[in-house]
């Protein structure tokens, strides 16, 4: 069972009874809720759009004030409500904890109904597993295709290991949420992985999404009692975090509000705030009321002089003299008010140097912390990767982008946005920012930078630089103007790939991955390999991108262990199950990129029976059965590709084999395509072909020899110095 410890428990419920009665949201004196509504439900304030009642809420915003054992506030499903925010827009939940006492299990998270204005908040939740040697996993429901929640948690030695204070990955995890949604599928499965597998007595397991600043303060208050000595003892409330929005035909009523319009992740959010100087509930007539600022003298001050409350701000008036000596004051006026200027002025320009002393500092302390000094000691090391990238300052890149300003920005996801810059020398650049600064992120981008600043391949984006006098570092790529292949692929696009196109688009991205795995100075295995990260440019050039998941190994090496690392669709299940990383984990997850451009279906899909259907094991099936037509893109057909599709699918196959050593090299992968775009189609031939270069490949592979030895030791120093378990 997942309980507080007993000898914190009473102090962490009051704690956190405290912490939501803060969250609860503040408003001025006036009304807050529509005439003759309640107003509270207990301690908690309901402000309007929400409303208890016929006729007190907006659509979808009603709530249930229950007074039976003790006061709870509902959603209109009976999900209990802890507080809610204007301001934020968010609304504080009690959230279910999934628990079992074995260690593989399956759940369903549903939180506010479906076609409500409500979805869980990916930036202020987690998703959490407790347990010993297991791998847990969030799920998008519906068609929604995404990134799935995962992590990874261990149990070294002993059960004490899961008590460990920090979150690290032994005994407790935690991922980021990827989507806003109402529901999710939970999956905890078994770590099968010997090295780590050892004798413990702690199988009992947890997951459950949870707010995250709740969480900051109360996890190592949470523990897992491997025999549970009474059934009243786990936690009564999980919080979490839902979020809302108005529809675009709302307004904000109050005479002294104004509407903003949040573009956050994959949706926007509409938000009234009042006007400043005003506070309340811009949602409802009169709702802002004036600030007294004269009744705030600690925030609002007015020294020397009698403060005047006036609509939205206040002024201060200077006290009324009463000497008979007025040429006497004039001429003292007088010279206090020049002795004060020029004090003023040499105040102004004291402060000033010092912010910028201070913001100098901040920017050398932010580019030790990222390992700025190795990372050019790596690029010194090397005239090539000298002259292909660049450590830019935060200054260059604040007149680059217009100080980032919002109309420059070309797109993002929860985790970050891309702004469109143009350097001095006018080249045209994208520029990735994150917004959350999270170590495991920060980590991730120093990665991508040591391995794309070694990488020199016209089908891999080109990295200009990067900037680490940031919390969180910036990078720097060649503009990339036509979007991504899965933009073109499934429908999104007005003018569908032609079948041409799509096995030239095949080929480039084999060569890209191939040189990757043997041709790059060192070995690079990518780990994310899917259409979303295939850009292409104005001529549909692939750029393979996105190397933040990416690793890169010693020549020797074949594979390495790591934790579960990918997107759901495109995983290789030997990866997932093994926790080993190869080479044919990048080929797993190509083939089913060659699926999609055969079929034009994303990797999962609803079938006729409205279940979810992987592409991957649906299109292997039909292929052993003959039965390629049933599935196979109608305008390939129409373009007469079909002989060359048939061989296409029959690599896909092998591609996507369950065991990594049948599945042929990325080298073989290109050759066979090479030779189906060169009209070469012979279905057996080829697959012959394919075995029977395994044997060059690995030659090709092992005459690198000794190249770029000291580079590589400098590449994996950095990487260790940043590096935190995966």
């Amino acid at each position: 069972m997942i309980s507080f410890s007993s000898s914190r428990r009473g102090l962490v419920g009051t704690t956190g009874a405290l912490t939501f009665q803060l969250l609860v949201v503040a408003l001025a004196a006036g009304p807050i809720a529509l005439p003759g509504c309640p107003e509270t439900c207990g301690d908690i304030a309901v402000p309007y759009p929400f409303g208890i009642g016929q006729g007190c809420f907006h659509e979808g915003f009603n709530l249930t004030c229950q007074k039976q054992h003790r006061t709870k506030l509902l959603l209109g499903d009976g999900t209990e409500v802890l507080g809610i925010s204007l301001p934020d827009g968010t609304v504080r939940i009690d959230s279910n904890v999934f628990q079992s006492d074995s260690a593989d299990f399956n759940g369903t998270w549903s939180g506010p109904p479906a076609t409500g204005p409500f979805k869980v908040s990916s930036r202020y939740n987690w998703f959490v597993a407790y347990g010993c040697n297991i791998v847990a996993e969030l799920i998008p429901y519906g068609t929604v295709v995404g990134n799935v929640s995962t992590c990874a948690s261990m149990c070294m030695d002993s059960v004490e290991d899961a008590r460990s204070p920090m979150c690290s990955g032994i005994g407790r995890c935690r991922a980021p949420i990827t989507w806003d949604l109402t529901s999710y599928g939970i999956q905890v499965r078994h770590l099968a992985v010997q090295k780590y597998t050892v004798g413990t007595s702690l199988k009992h397991t947890a997951a459950f999404i949870v707010d995250r600043a709740w969480f900051t303060i109360f996890q190592d208050n949470i523990e897992i009692d491997p025999v549970p000595m009474c059934q009243h003892c786990g936690i009564r409330t999980i919080p979490a975090v839902l979020e809302w929005s108005l529809h675009s035909n709302s307004r904000c009523r109050s005479s002294n509000s104004f509407t903003t319009y949040e573009v956050d992740g994959n949706h926007g959010r509409i938000r009234c705030n009042c006007s400043q100087g005003y506070r309340g509930n811009p949602y409802i007539a009169d709702g802002c009321q004036d600030i007294d600022e004269c009744q705030q003298p600690d925030v609002y001050p007015c020294q020397h002089g009698t403060c005047t409350n006036i609509p939205g701000t206040y002024k201060c008036s200077a006290k009324k003299s009463t000497s008979s000596l007025p040429g006497l004051i004039t001429g003292i006026a007088v010279t206090a008010g020049f002795g004060l200027l020029f004090s003023l002025l040499g105040v102004a320009k004291i402060t000033n140097k010092l912010k910028q002393r201070r913001a100098k500092k901040l920017r050398q302390k932010f580019f030790k912390k990222n390992h700025g000094l190795l990372l050019q000691q790596l690029i010194s090391s090397s005239k090539d990767i000298a002259e292909r990238t660049r450590i830019f300052s935060l200054e260059e890149l604040d007149q680059t982008t217009n100080k980032f300003d919002h109309n420059r920005i070309l797109g993002g996801g929860g985790h970050g946005t891309v702004y469109k810059g143009i350097l001095s020398d006018q080249h045209v650049v994208a520029i990735k920012k994150a917004k959350i600064v999270v170590q495991r992120e920060i980590d991730q981008f120093i990665n991508e930078v040591v391995i794309l600043s070694q990488t020199n391949h016209r089908n891999v984006v080109k990295l200009f630089g990067c900037c680490l006098e940031t919390e969180v570092p910036l990078l720097v790529y060649e503009f990339i103007s036509n979007g991504t292949l899965s933009f073109h692929l499934h429908g999104q696009s007005e003018n569908p790939l032609s079948w041409k196109d799509r096995l030239r688009i095949a080929l480039e991205t084999a060569r890209a991955i191939a040189y990757l795995h043997s041709a790059a100075s060192i070995s690079v295995y990518h780990r994310d390999i899917k259409c979303a990260n295939m850009l292409l440019t104005d001529t549909l050039t692939v750029k393979v991108s996105d190397f933040g998941a990416s690793r890169s190994i010693a020549i020797d090496e074949t594979g390495i262990l790591t934790a579960v690392q990918g997107t759901y669709g495109y995983l290789d299940p030997e990866y997932y199950y093994t926790s080993r990383l190869t080479e044919k984990s990048d080929v797993y997850s190509f083939g089913v990129i060659l699926a999609e451009l055969l079929t034009r279906l994303t990797p999962v899909f609803s079938s006729h029976s409205s279940e979810v259907t992987s592409l991957a094991s649906h299109f292997v099936s039909l292929i052993r059965d003959n039965r390629l037509s049933d599935i196979l893109d109608s305008q390939i057909v129409d373009e007469r590709g079909a002989d060359e599709a048939e061989a296409v699918a029959r690599l896909t196959e092998a591609c996507l084999s369950l065991k990594g050593e049948e599945r042929p090299t990325m080298r073989q992968v290109e050759i066979t395509l090479e030779d189906v775009l060169n009209s070469k189609v012979n279905v057996s031939s080829q697959i012959t072909r394919v075995n029977q270069n395994a044997m060059n490949d690995q030659s090709y592979k092992g005459s690198k020899g000794g190249e770029g030895t000291r580079l590589y030791s400098l590449e994996k120093e950095f990487i260790q110095s940043s590096e935190i378990p995966r």
